[in-house]
């Protein structure tokens, strides 16, 4: 017992690993842009800071929930708690639609009242230093979620590439703003990053309702069919009554297995844990699968009504 525990430490290392820096670098992104923004008097530039502002408060409750779905199954959670991934996401997503309301506030009023930028210099290199660093750190968030098969990692990967795409918006901005002396552009490019991180909120608030409600991953079905259709044909049994639900970081199968008349009970469970097997080392993330083992005698005799 002690070994497995080890062993399911050891391989939440990565991804504990990567929420820290997910946190040290968002607090270091806030500071960067509100630098940049003192300097610049920017709409883009404050529409970035403030993404990266409401950004920490997602971020934070993602290394919460990170933290809070480690804990194993309990009375009160017999499924454990990985499914905070879900609520998180939903948080994620929701923080971003928030910023992005705030974004088109300010750029619509600097667009009712044009106000000059200033330092635009250093304005470029702080813009371009935070899309290299929020870039760099979602591909890396988004690359370990993959491996792992982390829902808050993806969310939050998910985060830091839009705030990333607004760096590089308005890094866009205050170069053709030097350049051309349209300062209309500031706030238009700024409306223009809010549409864009609206649609990642939303998306993300729409993985996480279907998480919690337990929506059926096609993918997913399509290859626990095609697994189960091919081990039972083989070893001549059916079934019926497939489910399954996404608990973050499992996937929960559950199905009816019917045996030929005769059929030892012992063979019958044989046959029943090798399919498990199969299925837990093919379906991702990690599966954990049960079966209820049925004769083909009295199948249709207790089952009338159908499935």
């Amino acid at each position: 017992m002690a070994k497995n525990e080890t062993e399911l430490a050891a391989s939440r290392l990565p991804v504990d690993l990567a929420m820290r820096w997910s946190v040290g670098v968002s607090f270091g992104m806030v500071v960067v842009k509100v630098a940049g923004y003192l300097l610049t008097n920017s709409a883009a530039v404050l529409s970035d800071a403030s993404e990266s502002i409401v950004h920490i408060v997602g971020v934070l409750f993602a290394a919460y929930s990170l933290r809070f779905s480690h804990k194993p199954a309990d009375d009160t959670h017999r499924y454990g708690h990985a499914k905070i991934g879900f609520f998180s996401a939903g948080v994620e997503g929701t923080m971003i639609v928030i910023a992005a309301l705030f974004i088109y506030l300010e750029s619509i009023r600097k667009l009712v009242q044009p106000e000059p930028l200033t330092n635009l210099p250093a304005g470029l290199v702080l813009s371009g230093i935070a899309a290299v660093g929020n870039g760099i750190l979602g591909l890396y968030l988004l690359r370990s979620a993959k491996k792992h098969h982390s829902l808050i990692l993806e969310a939050n990967g998910k985060h830091t590439l839009s705030d990333c795409w607004t760096s590089l918006a308005v890094l866009l901005t205050l170069f053709l703003t030097g350049l051309l002396h349209w300062t209309a552009l500031d706030p238009v490019i700024g409306m223009l990053v809010a549409t864009s991180i609206v649609y990642t909120g939303i998306r993300l608030v729409h993985s996480s309702f279907s998480g919690l409600m337990d929506e059926a991953d096609p993918k997913v079905q399509k290859l626990i069919t095609e697994i189960l259709d091919r081990e039972t044909q083989h070893r001549n049994i059916s079934y019926h009554n497939l489910r399954h639900r996404n608990l973050g970081d499992t996937q929960w199968v559950e199905f009816h297995l019917v045996f030929p008349t005769g059929v030892l009970l012992s063979d019958a469970h044989r046959i029943a844990t090798e399919i498990e097997d199969v299925l837990g080392s093919k379906v991702a993330p990690k599966a954990k699968v049960t079966t209820h083992l049925e004769s083909a005698l009295d199948h249709h005799i207790l089952h009338q009504e159908g499935d």
